[in-house]
């Protein structure tokens, strides 16, 4: 965590009829942070982002944003935060201009103040040059920046973010995620962002993984790697289930079955030539059964299956 608790989320519970959606949540999130809230449907991340936005309220728990306790002041909690939510939030008849213009005003803006913030908006989404264009004339991506700007206009201290890239071909994906760096890397914005994509997740600065309404890591994504494999040996093969079988009653190596290919862990912290040594003697008992094989690193979603025993897409329940 990098600066002073920004977030500060202690035993927070929240059930629905009939089903617990979380239990007994604790973490913090730093001023300045990048934080991913990273899980498969039904762990309970949306729940958390509704609670974190005040679109749901706090059961059990404390849960403070900034000096604003949540359950006592939402209004104050308000004021400290941007929500960006994955459904478009934009009247697409209207101007860019004049999307955040009306979204100041709910804050109270107006005058030279709205003026100056909304052009300063602009300015830092990079959209000034597309201002007065109609939402509907927009690419998926320039709509998100829209978005990121019109929940910027109110100065808040930590923005929180629902799924953004949902709809959003690759380039834009990038080019949404190089923005976000770029706000917390020149003006310091705290972001915690909630995803289903690993790739998302290994580019904030610490994640947490939620499965089943629990915490099941929060790390770094390295440290996470780390703690689970140094490397992991993807095999291709025949009787994947019965080579696996065979890897681990013969040499000891702990490995899972997933979309066709064999993952065998190696272990935390090896050396490269403990690894290597792995690799060897994986060829060399079982190598006529091997089609192809790979080397690369752990993967968070390796983390999650250590974690649960399961695999990130087999995640259920309602979140």
């Amino acid at each position: 965590m990098e600066g002073k608790a920004i977030l500060s989320v202690q035993d927070a519970g929240f059930s629905y009829p009939g089903r617990t959606a979380l239990e007994s949540i604790r973490f913090e999130v730093g001023s300045g942070e990048t934080f991913a809230l990273l899980g498969p449907n039904g762990s309970g991340k949306t729940t958390l982002f509704r609670i974190l936005a005040t679109l749901l309220p706090v059961q059990k728990g404390h849960i403070r944003i900034g000096e604003c306790c949540l359950v006592n002041d939402p209004a104050g909690v308000r004021s400290q935060i941007g929500v960006v939510f994955q459904a478009p939030s934009l009247d697409k008849k209207l101007k860019v201009i004049e999307n955040l213009r009306y979204q100041g005003m709910l804050y109270g803006l107006s005058g030279r103040e709205l003026a100056d913030r909304v052009s300063r908006a602009l300015e830092r989404l990079r959209i000034s040059d597309r201002a007065q264009d109609p939402v509907e004339r927009l690419s998926g991506g320039l709509q998100r920046r829209v978005e990121i700007a019109k929940s910027l206009l109110h100065k808040p201290r930590l923005l929180i973010l629902d799924e953004p890239s949902t709809g959003l071909d690759p380039r834009a994906r990038r080019e949404l995620w190089e923005t976000l760096a770029e706000l917390n890397r020149s003006e310091g914005m705290t972001l915690l962002v909630t995803t289903h994509l690993m790739e998302e997740a290994d580019l904030c600065g610490r994640v947490m993984i939620l499965d089943r309404g629990r915490i099941v890591a929060l790390d770094t994504p390295g440290a996470l790697r780390r703690n689970v494999s140094s490397e992991v040996i993807t095999l291709r093969g025949d009787d994947l289930e019965g080579l696996n079988a065979e890897i681990r009653t013969k040499l000891s190596l702990t490995g899972q079955v997933r979309a066709g290919t064999l993952r065998v862990e190696t272990r935390p912290g090896a050396e490269d030539r403990l690894i290597r040594q792995d690799l060897q003697r994986i060829l060399e008992t079982f190598g006529s059964r091997v089609h192809s094989v790979t080397l690369s690193r752990a993967t968070l979603e390796d983390v999650f299956m250590k974690m649960t025993g399961r695999s990130f897409e087999s995640g259920e329940g309602a979140e």
